[in-house]
């Protein structure tokens, strides 16, 4: 697998889900809500993220978590965005921050996000509560084929153990002559999508 990043964004409820789980960082707050193109499922709510309990609670494990991806592009957005949810199943609280590794499948192999940049925050993920990360892609416009994506691998902060789930977004990225990925990925638990 390549590079991971974690990364976290707030909106909606998954779309494509896995019986696997996933780590996920704690986020603060109510999530914005968008239009979702591929899904209509009803957005999720954010638990608020405590930073008190931090250093009293263990990391949140690929075990602990259940993790969904959904698209959540809204129209006239300059580049499409896909919200992985992470929810806390563990029965007790952890912690969770930085980014998530990302990996789109591709016939061509897989295609690693990079990072956005954003600081990360470390939080306590309540139990039984989601926190969101969100991955933003180019529209493929251009009227050719494009990269086609068959999957999405997601790997929470500090793990290595990764979960595969089904796409969710649009069914291909633009072809492109420049070296590096057009994919980004926030941190767990950052907010906005677009």
């Amino acid at each position: 697998m390549s590079q991971h990043c974690p990364g976290d964004g707030p909106t909606g409820a998954p779309a494509a889900s896995t019986g696997a789980s996933a780590g996920a960082s704690p986020s603060g707050g109510p999530v914005p809500t968008g239009t979702g193109k591929g899904t209509g499922s009803a957005p999720s709510t954010a638990a608020p993220a405590g930073s008190g309990g931090a250093g009293k609670a263990a990391k949140c494990r690929t075990a602990d978590l259940t993790v969904t991806a959904a698209d959540r592009t809204i129209t006239g957005d300059p580049a499409n965005t896909v919200v992985v949810e992470l929810k806390n199943r563990s029965g007790k609280d952890c912690t969770l921050s930085g980014y998530a590794g990302v990996d789109l499948q591709t016939p061509s192999g897989p295609l690693s996000a990079k990072r956005s940049g954003e600081p990360v925050v470390s939080a306590v993920l309540k139990s039984g509560k989601s926190t969101y990360f969100g991955i933003s892609y180019p529209a493929n416009n251009t009227g050719g084929s494009g990269l086609r994506i068959t999957g999405l691998v997601a790997t929470p902060p500090d793990e290595t153990q990764p979960v595969t789930l089904p796409w969710p977004g649009a069914g291909s990225l633009p072809a492109s002559d420049t070296d590096g990925s057009p994919v980004k990925v926030g941190p767990v638990g950052s907010a906005g999508q677009g």
